[in-house]
């Protein structure tokens, strides 16, 4: 008789035959992305391939195309850092997965494909009862913001939180990990209609850096005493107000730079503060200590099944609009996140 998981694996894997891929041929904008059959992927040593459903659609698929990003893999490679789907390989020395079996897994590339390659440290079992959509969307956003403001901030209940660029993925991952700590959150972004929607989400209070000034705002809704941590996946022009807004042992969490520029800080203003300046980098974090990182994902997915965390998907895509997809995030029309379909 065979197990529900070993009937899926026969239905799903009964032979090697092409994927479909979107491919980075050469370093460049979306529209130069091409979608073409490539080989059937093989499980390395620790590794798994998986028979990818969703994958998530992240700022940092913008920047490795263009050859922008820390990691810069060989050509051709797919973008694509979060899958979820079911496993169709395991190999040698992979011991907690077999084929059939529901996973998440951060792959940093490779997800924009019918199959995907990752290493068995970095996959987890997807929990009863969440779909594939709702699971890709989670890893990258929610894995960042908890890793930043858990394990690198170590924010407390009753301490006030600063999230810039707030209606993004990140953001809107760290406005609603921040709620379930404790913390007040403020959300900042740029127009009215995005505040909003942080408010929705469970922001306290928001800003509009767009047509307001960021300290003074900051300094008013403290009543000048400052945030004790900001959250900044912005950078640019946004960076040092909100550090000169920073409370006495305030953190300052440099999670990217949405915006382009890589701000130049001066180093007196943590000096006069006593406050940190601290980078997150959570895909050397899930490298460099796999361990943390599964007990990270796994106070998530107990969070999500509570109701404590609820992803947003501002919308799906088949896997042949991934372009477009990447073109949406690129212009900061998005709230949430977008998730690309496989069709399986």
């Amino acid at each position: 008789m065979m197990l529900p998981s070993d009937l899926i694996a026969a239905v799903y894997f009964q032979k090697d035959s092409p994927m479909k891929a979107v491919l980075c041929k050469h370093y460049g904008s979306p529209s130069d992305l091409v979608v073409e059959d490539v080989p059937s992927l093989k499980a390395g040593f620790e590794q798994v391939v998986i028979a990818v459903h969703a994958c998530g659609v992240n700022f940092a698929d913008t920047l490795i195309i263009q050859g922008k990003y820390q990691i810069k893999p060989a050509m051709p490679f797919s973008p694509g850092g979060e899958v979820s789907g079911i496993i169709k390989e395991v190999g040698a020395g992979v011991t907690r997965f077999k084929p059939g079996d529901r996973v998440i897994a951060v792959t940093t590339w490779g997800g924009f494909a019918e199959e995907a390659a990752a290493d068995a440290a970095r996959t987890i079992h997807l929990p009863e009862g969440m779909n594939f959509n709702t699971a890709s969307a989670l890893v990258l956003t929610y894995g960042t913001s908890h890793h930043a403001l858990k394990d690198r901030a170590e924010l407390k209940s009753g301490e006030t939180l600063l999230v810039l660029g707030a209606a993004g993925g990140v953001g809107l991952a760290a406005i609603e990990v921040g709620k379930v700590i404790g913390a007040r959150v403020i959300a900042a972004a740029s127009s009215d209609e995005k505040l909003a929607f942080c408010s929705e989400h469970g922001a306290n209070e928001v800003i509009n850096y767009a047509r307001e000034d960021l300290r003074g705002r900051i300094r008013e809704l403290t009543g000048g005493r400052g945030v004790d941590v900001v959250y900044d996946p912005v950078g640019g022009d946004y960076s040092e107000p909100a550090l000169r807004s920073m409370a006495w042992r305030g953190r300052f969490l440099v999670v990217g730079f949405a915006a382009g520029r890589i701000p130049n800080i001066p180093l007196n203003l943590p000096f006069i503060k006593g406050s940190s300046v601290v980078g997150v980098l959570w895909g050397a974090f899930t490298h460099l200590e796999p361990q943390r990182n599964e007990e990270s994902l796994q106070e998530l997915l107990t969070w999500v099944k509570q109701g404590k965390l609820k992803p947003y998907i501002a919308a799906t895509y088949p896997l042949e609009r991934a372009a477009d997809a990447l073109h949406n995030l690129m212009n900061r029309s998005v709230k949430g996140k977008i998730v690309l379909t496989t069709g399986r």
